[in-house]
């Protein structure tokens, strides 16, 4: 729902609808924002014709006519989708051969190889950080769902003390650092520069995560006391497969876009000239959709193949 509701908005935003004062602007927003909900929790709609009925839903409360409502709409959403969408889908692509060739495993593991006792709230923060750097939230989710109750039970630790860590390195990387489409989107919509806000994001992403993760969760550990239940820790994707990406590898092939896109920015301060040949060479590599591309490519095989995969599972 997070990508989706983010393409909605700027959707809504493209075209203003000024038929309305701003108490009603306002009345319509919070109305339709509770449409949305309500079709998502309690008739359980799918997320895309909620957000859907949602947006239209707004512009009637507003007192547009319905046929501006709908030029608003299509015409926001289909400028939102031509500027990220592709970036979406090489991100998805990247995510889910993350996850299914068990290289996401193989960090979590290596890096809990290394962990132990008071760390372990610091190492959780870390692997959902590193993770959530090419996974969509909901993907991280479903990955560190055994993780982390695997952890606290073996270790002894409160859920909270291991989950939340998780939950904060997951949701401040979702919404602080591209190429995910929270970022992607306020990026293009306001026309900033990709490289100084990846810095800027991440300047900003390691005090909150340390914030929101491990300090907190040492307070939240004693307000709420949760053990991990017994007989609750899922089967990981991973376990069915004979072979895994090694840790180096897919480190490098996570970081690959994130590379490639600080490179071009710091190129366009050092040397500041659109005719200079590096500049130019650097424009392109570091473009979102060559570096995602490039990871993509470069993934297919430090990934797939050295997971096992044919060419048709990879395709």
């Amino acid at each position: 729902m997070t990508r989706l509701s983010v393409e909605m908005l700027a959707a809504d935003a493209v075209e203003p609808i000024t038929s309305a004062g701003h108490a009603q602007l306002g009345i319509a927003v919070l109305a339709g924002i509770a449409v949305i909900v309500l079709l998502i929790t309690r008739f359980k709609l799918h997320a895309f014709l909620a957000l859907t009925i949602g947006s239209l839903a707004l512009g009637a409360f507003a007192g547009a006519p319905l046929d501006k409502t709908i030029v608003s709409f299509t015409t926001g959403l289909g400028s939102t989708v031509a500027g990220v969408g592709v970036l979406i889908a090489l991100g998805a692509i990247l995510g889910k051969l993350l996850a299914d060739s068990g290289g996401a495993d193989q960090i979590v593991d290596t890096i809990l190889a290394k962990a132990g006792g008071r760390a372990m709230p610091w190492a959780m923060v870390l692997i959902a950080s590193v993770i959530g750097l090419p996974l969509f939230f909901e993907v991280g989710i479903v990955l560190l769902i055994p993780v982390v109750l695997m952890v606290a039970r073996r270790g002894n630790y409160s859920l909270m003390r291991i989950g939340i860590p998780a939950l904060a390195g997951l949701s401040v990387m979702h919404g602080l650092i591209p190429p995910h489409p929270g970022p992607l989107v306020a990026i293009d919509a306001v026309k900033a520069n990709l490289g100084l806000t990846l810095a800027l994001g991440v300047l900003v992403a390691v005090p909150t995560v340390i914030i929101a993760g491990p300090v907190f969760s040492r307070y939240a550990a004693r307000w709420v006391d949760v053990q991990a239940p017994d007989r609750m820790v899922p089967a990981r994707a991973s376990e069915d497969l004979e072979k895994r990406p090694s840790f180096g590898a897919t480190l490098a092939t996570m970081l690959l876009p994130v590379v490639l896109m600080l490179a071009k920015a710091l190129v366009d301060i050092v040397v500041d000239d659109p005719t200079d040949m590096t500049q130019r060479v650097f424009d392109i590599v570091g473009a979102p959709l060559i570096a995602l591309l490039a990871a993509v490519i470069v993934g297919m095989f430090t990934l797939g193949r050295a997971a096992g995969f044919t060419k048709d599972r990879i395709a």
